[in-house]
């Protein structure tokens, strides 16, 4: 991960820290309630999309794709709160993440072929 990249979510997680306790609602962010809010926004977006079929799920209005990308924004603020709260650094994890899935998921064995980790290795599937 670039220097930039870390810089920037550093910088979002500064900014984000700042107003939460410019207003005293660091009370309000326990990880619990960071969580709970977090899986709400991710409802929010996933209603944007829903009865969409595939391809007008990619080919979005421009007032749609806003809506959206602030939905998007809302999950990821909490996410990075949630993450200060619990002391996680985000790269890091995301890094480990990617590293275990390499290993569950290797290239040519499921390429292209999108079933869950243990269905490739069950005949019946």
């Amino acid at each position: 991960m670039s220097d930039e990249t870390t810089d920037s979510l550093a910088q979002l997680n500064a900014r984000l820290l700042a107003f939460a306790r410019e207003r005293n609602w660091e009370q309000f962010h326990s990880p619990k309630n960071l969580a709970m809010a977090l899986i709400a926004e991710c409802a929010e977006l996933v209603e944007h999309f829903q009865w969409l079929s595939e391809a007008q799920s990619q080919q979005l209005s421009e007032q749609k794709r806003e809506q959206v990308a602030l939905e998007m924004a809302d999950i990821l603020i909490y996410l990075i709160r949630a993450a200060e709260r619990l002391d996680i650094d985000l790269i890091e994890a995301a890094n480990r993440k990617i590293a275990i899935n390499e290993t569950r998921y290797p290239a040519e064995k499921v390429y292209g072929d999108a079933r869950r980790a243990g269905e490739y290795d069950d005949p019946a599937q």
